[in-house]
């Protein structure tokens, strides 16, 4: 019996042991600054000076300036799951002081249009969730919903997620916060900030082919931004998102991201930009077409909010 619990306690032991024995693999305090997918990386890589590249897994990493300061530039690739796993996969190879992601976003809020740039100050994860069962009395959940859980899309009831810290014990929770200094710092040094309307012709085409938005996008800073493993593009489902969860936007890996750091205590900040509604738009999905508008948008916030930190 002894020896069954001793091989059983080694075992619990080698995820801590290999974490304990990750190699850092640059000495300097840095910015993790991550993207999702292939416009996000271009437009952040575009702004990167004094880079140099390391390759982790399939993860190719810039390490570089970003307005003077020190930051890994990561592509997190898209997911939830890719973005927890390469988000600690940084963590645990870099002395990452922040993390800071920067990316596109499907709108949520009415009030927000397609190129603004949204830095929402929590984030859920909105399929974290129950799946009930029809009975003649309505949705039977298999367990009571959690205190202070948004409403039920049908038989969707949300759950929240139970994670800790070493500071603070596991909890269930429905939101997490992004880092409340760096989004009082994004309040202080976005504002006036001149972002992207236009989207320039692609080869081939005129210069008269262009593309410009009806509106001067903006910056807002505050509320909700929620993140799940699905590429949402329904109406019915955004208005949802909007009335329940109080949703400014969506994505698909931003409250993984949030969820991670909180778990690891490195302060995080999201700066997403609009590439379409998420079923709101017209007549078709719009980020085909404007998602290096909102790439590039959302990256010259951070660039401002880069040259705004201390260190």
């Amino acid at each position: 019996m002894k020896t069954i619990l001793a091989a059983a306690a080694a075992l619990l032991a080698l995820p801590q042991a290999a974490h304990a024995t990750a190699t850092v693999l640059d000495p300097t305090p840095r910015t993790l600054v991550l993207t999702a997918y292939a416009p996000e990386w271009e437009a952040m890589a575009a702004v990167i000076t004094h880079g140099r590249r390391v390759k982790i897994n399939d993860r190719e990493i810039v390490l570089g300036t970003l307005a003077g300061r020190p930051v890994i530039l990561m592509s997190s690739g898209v997911s939830m799951v890719n973005a927890a796993m390469n988000t600690q996969l940084a963590i645990d190879h870099f002395k990452v002081k922040r993390v800071v992601f920067s990316g596109v976003a499907g709108g949520v809020d009415p009030a927000l249009n397609i190129g603004d740039v949204a830095v929402p100050e929590h984030w859920g994860q909105y399929l974290e969730v129950m799946f009930a069962r029809q009975t003649d009395h309505g949705w039977q959940t298999p367990a009571p919903s959690p205190a202070g859980a948004p409403e039920n899309w049908q038989f969707i009831f949300p759950n929240g997620t139970r994670v800790g810290n070493a500071a603070q014990p596991a909890a269930n929770h429905i939101l997490l916060d992004a880092d409340p200094a760096l989004v009082a710092l994004a309040r202080k040094v976005t504002a006036g900030l001149t972002l992207k309307r236009c989207v320039a012709p692609s080869a081939g085409m005129s210069a008269e082919a262009k593309l410009c938005l009806p509106h001067d996008p903006k910056v807002e800073v505050g509320g909700t931004g929620v993140s799940a493993g699905v590429y949402a593009d329904n109406a019915q489902f955004r208005e949802y998102l909007f009335r329940a969860w109080h949703a400014r936007l969506l994505d698909m890996e931003s409250a993984a991201v949030i969820q991670v750091a909180y778990a690891n205590r490195v302060p995080a900040i999201v700066f997403r930009s609009l590439s379409d509604l998420a079923g709101g738009d017209a007549d078709r999905n719009m980020e085909y077409v404007f998602d290096h508008l909102a790439s590039v948008n959302a990256a010259t916030v951070v660039r401002a909010f880069v040259a705004g930190l201390p260190d």
